[in-house]
């Protein structure tokens, strides 16, 4: 199917498409996106489908809903219903896409997430991914909320189950917690920018949510960390859950990341249960020796187990690569 502004295609918007497809849809369909910019609050949830961009940087999907933003029973939005894509659809691919939610600065709209991404065999590739506070989901939703009796949002309340993603060449911009969630995912060759929230702390790239007893969590693999916030203001990670897992292997480092890398989110047990770890990262912004105790640096057998394949496998034959 060929989705098109100019009315060149089988539909005008890219939900159009999607809805067309069989809910208990068992076979690759593949949705070309001609260059344009879509207005759209997208939701799949149906699985093997395709999402095939002209261009990274002239095919874009948009939308401006945040945490402040108010539903039509006049209650607030909050994270997860704030998402400009969803999808919990099982092997989905996006390619070539940029999705972005403009609704700015946190300060002033609170969260407001680019893509809630909650299927399992999900692959992200040579895509950009823009927003501030928030800017990627991956599912699952923790097993409960800090505060509060429920987390909103479309899988609120339903069943948890663990997911694997691959996020390949992609471009992901944000500033406080914007990589966040409970998923396996490998983060290949990406970049990663913090925005410039002209703060003393401008930020935390990653808040894993790992499930306890899970062996992986993020994984950033060759990746580089740029930004144009002033030095030793951004923090690599922290957790989000007191189980967080997040490893950095061969990975760029800008001046902007802090030396101590890692923020405990003011929980104690999180030092001890929490893992993070380094190999062989580079840059100005690789203090290794200044990194905090708790934190780990890899030796050349550690590492070996990083693989794509071993980090993404599951009882299923998937290969990314």
């Amino acid at each position: 199917m060929i989705v098109s502004k100019n009315d060149d295609g089988d539909f005008d918007t890219i939900q159009k498409a999607v809805d067309s497809v069989s809910k208990n849809n068992k076979k690759r369909v593949i949705i070309k996106v001609k260059a344009g910019v879509y207005k759209e609050k997208l939701s799949i949830r149906k699985p093997f489908i395709s999402l095939i961009g002209e261009d990274v940087s002239s095919t874009v999907i948009t939308f401006n809903d945040s945490a402040n933003t108010l539903m039509a029973n006049k209650e607030r939005m909050r994270t997860f219903n704030s998402y400009t894509m969803f999808v919990d659809g099982d092997d989905f691919i996006c390619e070539n896409i940029t999705v972005e939610n403009n609704a700015g600065d946190g300060d002033l709209v609170g969260q407001a997430v680019a893509v809630y991404a909650d299927g399992d065999r999900m692959i992200f590739r040579n895509c950009r991914l823009l927003a501030n506070q928030d800017t990627l989901f991956t599912g699952p939703l923790p097993p409960k909320p800090i505060e509060g009796n429920n987390f909103g949002g479309p899988k609120d309340g339903m069943k948890r189950r663990d997911v694997r993603q691959y996020y390949e060449n992609c471009y992901i911009r944000g500033d406080i917690d914007f990589i966040f969630g409970s998923a396996t995912a490998v983060f290949n060759k990406c970049e990663i920018f913090s925005n410039d929230k002209n703060k003393e702390v401008n930020g935390f790239i990653a808040a894993a949510s790992t499930p306890e007893g899970k062996e992986f969590g993020y994984v950033f693999l060759d990746c580089k960390f740029i930004s144009d916030a002033r030095k030793h203001t951004v923090y690599l990670g922290r957790p989000w859950r007191d189980y967080a897992k997040t490893v950095f292997i061969r990975c760029f480092m800008g001046e902007h990341i802090i030396p101590e890398g890692f923020h405990n989110w003011n929980k104690a047990n999180a030092e001890k249960e929490s893992y993070y770890a380094e190999y062989k990262s580079y840059g100005p912004g690789a203090a290794n020796d200044k990194r905090v105790k708790w934190a780990k640096l890899l030796n050349d057998k550690e590492v070996e187990k990083y693989s794509i394949t071993n980090i993404l496998k599951g009882n299923d034959d998937w290969k990314v690569i």
